[in-house]
């Protein structure tokens, strides 16, 4: 039986791009450095928050191969394999190398709006043939349909190497329901930063976070702080970052965090179409409170 080793602070790695549109590989390699020293427990990569869809292939795999190298087997690495065409995932799973990589991320497919059935189907064929431990994301915002919470435990009862969920519905009852009825071995991740306090506070096992991009010290010891069982200084933290959580997704993600981590001089701040870079009044605002958090 697989166990979930994606616990505390995971980051949903962003990827910096040069002035001139490609990718920025030595401001990748700062940032994924950046992440191993100060908190982060996994890295979550070529999700939604890396602009994947913008990438080619021969940029993916070298993203891939660059953060292997300077993680170095430090932390777990996540990877992303997901879509709407159950036969094309499967024959993504097949033929890519996954050495080096820990586990493998798998979005709900979106557009297309299956049912309860057909997820369960889905999740269920892909489980068949996966390599890796996988953990299912669900984020209706994004596909157009939620799983429920019945599907999901439905998935992690009958996938034994299912072993987690990024949830991202933005229901703290649907979290409670998964988090009551699932089996020992699958744990639930927060895939909402302002949420995760909750829902860590609920049992989650951590989170894969945007705002970890650039503040990953003090998210990783909010969770830290709750996992030992101390509420009060955690939560402090939590509303250090309330204003924050809503002006890094007003004007689309990454295009907040991006903004946060150019002012921290991390990065440029360039998104790939249809992406564009975050209003100038939002991000002065974050600069302001970036300012004031004196981190």
């Amino acid at each position: 039986m697989a166990r979930n080793i994606f616990r505390g602070l995971g980051i949903a790695l962003i990827t910096p791009f040069t002035p001139e549109g490609d990718v920025d590989y030595p401001a990748l390699k700062r940032l994924v450095e950046y992440q191993l020293d100060n908190g982060a427990d996994f890295l979550c990569i070529l999700a939604t928050t890396a602009e994947t869809p913008c990438l080619t292939r021969d940029e993916k795999d070298r993203i891939t191969a660059l953060i292997k190298e300077v993680v170095h087997g430090r932390i777990p690495i996540l990877k992303y394999c997901g879509g709407n065409n159950t036969a094309a995932v499967i024959e993504e799973l097949k033929s890519t190398d996954w050495s080096g990589i820990d586990g493998i991320l798998s979005i709900c497919p979106y557009y297309n709006k299956p049912s309860q059935e057909g997820l369960y189907q889905h999740f269920k064929a892909i489980a068949a043939v996966s390599p890796l431990p996988l953990v299912l994301y669900n984020v209706p915002g994004r596909t157009g349909v939620n799983m429920k919470a019945a599907t999901t435990v439905r998935i992690a009862r009958d996938c034994s190497n299912v072993v987690a969920i990024k949830e991202a519905s933005g229901s703290l009852e649907q979290v409670d329901e998964i988090i009551k009825n699932k089996p020992d071995h699958f744990e639930v991740i927060s895939g909402d930063d302002a949420l995760t306090f909750s829902m860590v506070a609920s049992g989650a096992a951590g989170v894969i976070s945007v705002i970890g991009n650039a503040l990953p010290k003090e998210f990783s010891r909010m969770i830290r702080l709750e996992f030992n069982g101390e509420y009060d200084p955690a939560r402090k933290i939590h509303h250090m970052f309330t204003e924050l959580y809503s002006l890094l997704f007003v004007d689309g993600n990454p295009a907040g965090v991006k903004a946060l981590l150019n002012d921290m001089g991390f990065i440029e701040n360039r998104l790939r179409l249809p992406l564009v870079p975050t209003k100038i009044e939002t991000k002065q605002k974050m600069a302001d409170i970036l300012r004031e958090l004196r981190f």
